[in-house]
């Protein structure tokens, strides 16, 4: 198979394409971008929240499946 080498393909965040965007449009100096750059924050702390909720999940899950599979044996 004949590979074409360093073609790389690009993948671009939606997230990031937008800002992007909303600078190109508005322009940094506007109210516009100003409040969408602020709201950068808020957005990654709700993204935060759900992959801590997440993870919280799937620890707790992972340690009732572990619980579950010990059974005490008697050695004599």
């Amino acid at each position: 198979m004949a590979e074409k080498k360093g073609k790389e393909e690009k993948i671009t965040c939606p997230v990031g394409t937008f800002f992007t965007d909303i600078e190109k449009a508005f322009g940094r100096n506007s109210p516009f971008y100003k409040h969408m750059t602020r709201s950068k924050i808020e957005f990654l702390k709700g993204v935060k929240s759900l992959l801590d909720e997440r993870i919280e999940r799937l620890e707790k899950n992972n340690s009732k499946k572990t619980g579950a599979k010990m059974t005490k044996v008697k050695v004599e």
